[in-house]
């Protein structure tokens, strides 16, 4: 249960206290451990599921009203995503072990064998919003990486983290692992996220995930180093080459499998050449299941398309709402979404192989796509297990945040006497 007595300063610190510790212990545990964690925390939050639900409710009551029903959504736990959890943590534990990989080895002219090899980064900060289930999701690859975490979810999910990470922790002891490798911030003061971006001495990595607010205000307030999931305002182009029909089915599902994911697409960029047979198509498809925004042109070809404004183009949506703007050809499209991308996910769809290699090397985007949905932006759908989210920068990761890239690596160098002239 969250204490608002708490001082955010003092109880920061002891939290990233017992992290140092339990990171040091996560530093030699055995694979085997580290999977009996996992597999055991699957096993309690199923047992734990009722009173997952009954925090979940309580969770979803205080801004039942207040917040829109994407960011319900993304709130909501179900007994199905629940179960989706418990099955990703058992996922984790049947994915390679990160840590100890031998990345290089070289030797020198003077006997030195020198081997690169992928360690933990050590101590995590999380820090997320709405999304319970990111939770357990980070506690599980930070634990199979041998990072110890110290979870900040919203304060509108404070119950649904504590069951989760109640779970998390109950799998940590059974497997004779720190305990304190998972553990979350008991405020939901806001003092206590501007202590964790300041607590250099114990924290050595954050990483925001949530909506723009979020993820600047940790980029501009943070001296621990970060990595940055920037939004998610994702393109889906279609090129005069494209297969209409293949498009309009692609583009269907990258809009509304989930309006409230990254992945979504948020804006339809449609070559002119093909534009009189997409629109209307398209139109047609979303119904009145998404109101679409269009240019001047688009709103010509369909009169239930709405005219778009400036914002339009640089909004992620997280909701039943795309944008629609009519380009001129592969080079206007590659520029149109150049300019208004958030890079992270971004899609051709077209039968050309020539101009699909083309867009998909000119847009700078953390992952690019060729005739699939931008929904499949995703670690667990990239083979990963589940993820942190999506880096959009470029340094350290770069899409897909899983195992290995809560990694980092360091030397070892074996000599015989050497000594250095």
């Amino acid at each position: 249960m969250t204490d608002q007595t708490l001082d955010p300063q003092i109880h920061i610190h002891e939290l990233g206290e017992r992290a140092r510790k339990a990171a040091r212990g996560l530093v030699s545990a055995s694979t085997d451990a580290k999977n009996t964690a996992l597999r055991e925390a699957a096993r309690a939050l199923r047992e734990a599921a009722p009173a997952l639900l009954e925090a979940n409710d309580r969770d979803v009551a205080s801004v039942a009203g207040k917040k829109p029903e994407s960011f319900i959504d993304r709130l909501r736990l179900t007994n199905d995503r629940i179960e989706a959890m418990a099955c990703a943590l058992e996922e984790i534990a049947e994915l390679p072990d990160p840590v100890g990989r031998n990345l290089a080895t070289f030797d020198r002219p003077n006997g030195l064998k020198i081997e690169r090899v992928a360690v933990p980064i050590g101590v995590v900060g999380m820090i997320y919003e709405s999304r319970p289930n990111v939770g357990a999701d980070a506690s599980a690859l930070c634990l199979k990486s041998g990072n110890a975490i110290i979870l900040r979810g919203g304060s509108e999910s404070r119950h649904s983290t504590r069951v989760i990470v109640e779970a998390m922790q109950s799998g940590l002891v059974a497997a004779g692992l720190p305990r304190d490798a998972v553990q979350t911030v008991q405020t939901t003061d806001r003092a206590a996220v501007a202590a964790l971006l300041k607590a250099d001495e114990f924290v050595d990595l954050v990483i925001p995930r949530g909506g723009r607010g979020l993820v600047e205000l940790v980029r501009d307030q943070a001296s621990v180093p970060t990595l940055l999931h920037l939004d998610g305002n994702c393109h889906s182009y279609v090129h005069e080459a494209a297969d209409i029909d293949k498009a309009v089915e692609v583009i269907h599902n990258a809009k509304l499998r989930r309006t409230g994911v990254c992945g979504a697409t948020e804006s339809i960029v449609i070559d002119r050449a093909v534009a009189d047979q997409f629109v209307p198509k398209i139109a047609d498809a979303m119904g009145a299941d998404c109101e679409l925004r269009g240019d001047a042109e688009a709103v010509a070809l369909d009169n239930r398309i709405k005219l778009a404004n400036e914002d339009d183009w640089n909004t992620e949506y997280l909701g039943p709402i795309a944008s629609i703007k009519i380009v001129d050809g592969l080079d206007d499209g590659i520029a149109w979404v150049e300019k208004h991308s958030s890079h992270h996910t971004d899609a051709i769809l077209t039968e050309d192989d020539t101009a699909a290699r083309k867009f998909l090397l000119a847009v700078d985007s953390a992952v690019v796509m060729h005739n699939a949905s931008t929904q499949f932006s995703d670690g667990g759908e990239f083979g990963m297990g589940a993820e942190i989210g999506i880096a959009t920068g470029k340094m350290h990761a770069r899409g897909p945040v899983g195992l290995e890239q809560l990694c980092s690596f360091k030397y070892l160098v074996h000599g015989d006497g050497q000594i250095r002239p």
